[in-house]
């Protein structure tokens, strides 16, 4: 890791992502970013994502109403905000901005997971080329934020994507069947997929997301 030596732009951001860099911050409240490039890449699979079988019900049940890109800025501020795990947080207010920029370019997603008007779960990233950056998640309800996941994979499947990057391997995305990749192979990985064209679809047809969630089936983890 580095720090910081000049000011972080959105464009900045950008050019980063392309070469394997994602920056942090030391705490919520931490004047400095520094670059991150692990010797080890968390990678969700496209293909062969896991999907248990009683996540499958539970998506199926509909519990929440998931949407893309209506509330950006909300979805990141409950990222930051405290948890029972960690009451500190690597987004500071400078994180926040930067990627409020990169959203507002088009260049940063969401998926929300709504009860009611209460925005329960989500998360959110950066997507260039055919590359999804994962960032941070949260859920404030039973498997809110897994299924506000099973909604990132459709979308990017649909919508021609082949790399979903998700920074470190965690007990909780292992069981989607998160791998770890050295760097050098994910560098190899991101270089292609980042020249692949895709499109992020906030809105698919709802017959396509169904059937595209129902394939996410065909290879379940328990």
């Amino acid at each position: 890791m580095s720090r910081r030596q000049m000011e972080i732009t959105p464009e900045l951001m950008l050019r980063a992502y392309r070469i394997g860099l994602f920056p942090m911050a030391e705490s919520r409240d931490a004047r400095t970013l520094y670059w991150l490039d692990p010797e080890q890449r968390g990678v969700i699979p496209l293909e062969g994502f896991h999907l248990s079988r009683r996540l499958a019900r539970r998506v199926r049940q509909a519990p929440y109403r998931i949407t893309a890109n209506h509330a950006f800025a909300a979805v990141i501020a409950e990222c930051a905000a405290p948890r029972p795990s960690s009451t500190d947080s690597w987004i500071n207010a400078e994180i926040r901005a930067l990627f409020l920029a990169l959203h507002g370019q088009g260049h940063a997603h969401s998926i929300e997971a709504w009860e009611g008007e209460r925005l329960v779960g989500g998360l959110y990233g950066v997507s260039l080329g055919g590359a999804f950056f994962g960032e941070s998640m949260f859920s404030r309800a039973d498997d809110a934020s897994k299924i506000a996941l099973v909604h990132l994979v459709a979308r990017l499947r649909l919508g021609g994507f082949t790399l979903l990057d998700a920074q470190f391997q965690t007990a909780h995305l292992a069981q989607f069947g998160t791998e770890e990749v050295p760097r050098a192979l994910y560098k190899q990985m991101l270089a292609v997929a980042v020249e692949t064209p895709a499109r992020f679809i906030a809105e698919p047809d709802a017959a396509l997301l169904a059937a595209e969630i129902e394939a996410l089936r065909s290879t379940p983890s328990e």
